[in-house]
């Protein structure tokens, strides 16, 4: 017969599992939530906005964290800009390869305006 000692072990013994359990369903809980949210932000990350057409792509202008950054569309054509590439080696150096979503390029809203209007007279 159990001493009362032993009793008492076994009753926090189970009450432990039962912690225990309880712990562990909450944590695959929670790795099914991360997962949802992840998948949710993968697929916020991989969905292009209305305005970006075909051949197009975004950037925004970033001069410094004062001035207001300015959004643009552009076609792919500016690639072939050497002024844009240059622009491109900056982000490149500034942000690395890493960026999701919109491109960002270090430089005032107006440089990169006044590259793709000098863009569109050439290309004209």
């Amino acid at each position: 017969m159990p001493t009362e000692e032993t009793s008492r072990g076994l009753i926090t013994l189970k009450l432990l599992i039962r912690r225990l359990q309880n712990h562990l369903q909450l944590s695959r809980m929670l790795d099914t939530i991360r997962k949802v949210e992840y998948e949710h932000i993968k697929e916020a990350e991989e969905t292009v906005p209305d305005d970006v057409k075909e051949g197009h792509f975004a950037i925004l202008a970033v001069a410094n964290e004062e001035e207001k950054p300015l959004r643009f569309v552009v076609t792919l054509g500016v690639l072939k800009n050497s002024a844009f590439l240059r622009l491109l080696k900056l982000a490149e150096e500034e942000y690395g390869f890493q960026q999701k979503g919109v491109l960002t390029i270090p430089c005032r809203p107006n440089e990169l305006q006044r590259i793709l209007q000098d863009e569109i007279r050439v290309g004209s």
